[in-house]
């Protein structure tokens, strides 16, 4: 559904999978630099909220998300995936529990698909799965926070309110748009499931590990992948960020070739003009791509930063037993 906020004077919609939040309100560097700097809020209520009630939901959680659940306390916000079988990422969440249900905000469109796996691994457990996106949306401020369902954000904070809220409450500071919100993210090096990942994309790749992903917890879905690319491989790719050649007037568009030497070597994820920074992108490039190579983005050209190393993965040395002599 649209946002209210689409209606406040200068809101130009986002491009798709935002159109329905605003790009920004006729000043987006003004509003960047608000953000970053004097405060501002972001709407960010089309992303979907779902909520999981119930005596067992943080040890049945615990046993399908890559994040420890079980010990959980309330209002300590916390970050999980849900993988697939061969532990790809299929949904990345941000949660927070109030002490009678967890709260998890997830990417624009993807509440339903994941309702929907929830609700057909429910069996005899005391859980109770819901989308409540129409009822409660996502708001990012970097001023006041008032509320009890906060979690951390790369600009601040970020909160779940009753939909209603969205245009009715005091914010106490100025409303910025997706696109100051996104430039942020972006240097911040955060990776957006969908945006910054493919179908093929594991936790290694994009360095969720540290964040979403407990190491020594039993098993979940999708343990085996991450056990084993951990303690004795590689990823095949990995995250970089991007400063882009200035001088053109263009950004390369989700989705397109990052090259090398004329081969295709990734593809970009996000992209954005930053307020410092100029234009700047993440993208998933070849874990062997060398990290002081130049690249072309999209046909831009680009100078990357190291996000994640490629050395990541096979922390267990192997001593082999010899046969004496």
């Amino acid at each position: 559904m649209d946002s209210p906020l689409l209606t406040a004077p200068g809101a130009v919609p986002a491009d798709p999978p935002d159109a329905e939040v605003a790009a920004h309100y006729g000043e987006p560097f003004h509003e960047q630099r608000a953000l970053a700097e004097t405060g501002a809020f972001v709407d960010r209520s089309n992303r979907g909220v779902v909520r999981i009630a119930g005596p067992d939901r943080l040890r049945w959680l615990h046993s399908m998300l890559t994040q420890h659940l079980e010990g959980l306390r309330p209002f300590e916000p916390t970050e999980a995936l849900l993988l697939s079988p061969q532990g790809r990422v299929e949904h990345q969440l941000s949660l927070v529990d109030d002490g009678a249900a967890v709260w998890a905000h997830v990417e624009p469109g993807t509440a339903g698909a994941l309702v929907g796996f929830l609700e057909s691994m429910r069996f005899m457990l005391r859980v109770e799965v819901a989308d409540v996106t129409d009822s409660y949306a996502v708001v990012t401020t970097s001023g006041p926070a008032e509320g009890e369902l906060v979690l951390p954000d790369v600009v601040g904070k970020t909160l779940i309110v009753p939909r209603g809220e969205l245009d009715h409450r005091d914010w106490a500071v100025r409303p910025a748009g997706l696109w100051a919100y996104e430039a942020l993210r972006i240097a911040a090096r955060r990776p957006r499931a969908g945006l910054d990942t493919d179908d093929r994309a594991i936790p290694h790749e994009v360095g969720w590990l540290e964040a979403a992903v407990h190491l020594d917890k039993g098993c979940y879905r999708g343990q085996e992948t991450v056990a084993r690319v951990h303690n004795l491989g590689r990823p095949p790719r990995r995250l970089v960020f991007l400063h882009l050649d200035g001088s053109v007037d263009r950004l390369p568009a989700h989705g397109d070739p990052v090259e090398l030497d004329g081969r295709t070597v990734g593809f970009v994820g996000s992209a954005a003009r930053h307020y410092e920074l100029g234009p700047i992108a993440l993208a998933l490039v070849k874990r062997n791509v060398p990290v002081g190579a130049e690249l072309l983005a999209g046909g831009v050209a680009a100078a990357q930063e190291v996000v994640v190393s490629p050395d990541t993965g096979a922390n267990v040395s192997i001593a082999l037993r010899r046969r004496p002599a």
